[in-house]
């Protein structure tokens, strides 16, 4: 009869034991996923060479390869030419038809209007604590002064409510910007 650990034969057990053992240090060896993007960026960097784009006149000559040229220098920083006021325009356009660029706009529009929604909040709870404050004094001045705080809060609760509609008047004229613009929904997410 074989020897059993718990209802188990114990070749299973042993069996199950040398696994682990020849198992843990092959997963240790692993390399983590961040060694692996850096060695294929590095793989990459290797791979980019400069090409010639071969052009109709090239074709004419019968189909012969491509003469080797040397690469023309760089302009330096003095030497390069200023962008005009049409290429400043242009860029400006690409910028606004960016991703990031709405992203940046929906995500600043709905930051403001969280931060006015938390502060009305806030305001809400302040003028409720005055009020109950405002209910258990008996001394008219500390009365006074509580009911001059209270106002103030109240005041202060529109003012934000207005934020807040202004916030949501913000993101929906940007969505609809977007929308007339051709911006992809997902952009605005």
């Amino acid at each position: 009869m074989a020897m059993t650990l718990r209802g188990r034969p114990a070749s299973a057990v042993l069996t199950a034991i040398l696994l682990a053992a020849i198992a843990v240090p092959a997963l240790a060896q692993t390399p983590s996923l961040g060694e692996i993007a850096r060695q294929e960026q590095e793989r990459r960097k290797g791979l980019k060479k400069p090409t010639k784009v071969l052009t109709n006149e090239d074709l004419k000559n019968g189909g012969s390869p491509p003469e080797k040229t040397k690469p023309q220098a760089q302009p330096t920083r003095a030497e390069a030419p200023k962008p005009s006021a049409e290429t400043k325009k242009s860029a400006e356009a690409d910028e606004i038809k960016s991703e990031a660029a709405w992203r940046a706009r929906i995500t600043t529009a709905r930051d403001e209007l969280r931060r006015n929604q938390v502060f009305a909040e806030a305001l809400q709870s302040r003028i409720n604590a005055l009020t109950a404050d405002f209910s258990a004094r008996d001394n008219p001045i500390e009365r006074a002064q509580i009911a001059d705080d209270r106002q103030k809060a109240l005041a202060d609760l529109e003012r934000v409510k207005a934020d807040v509609e202004k916030s949501q008047k913000q993101i929906a004229d940007i969505e609809e910007e977007a929308r007339k613009a051709g911006v992809p929904p997902g952009w605005l997410r």
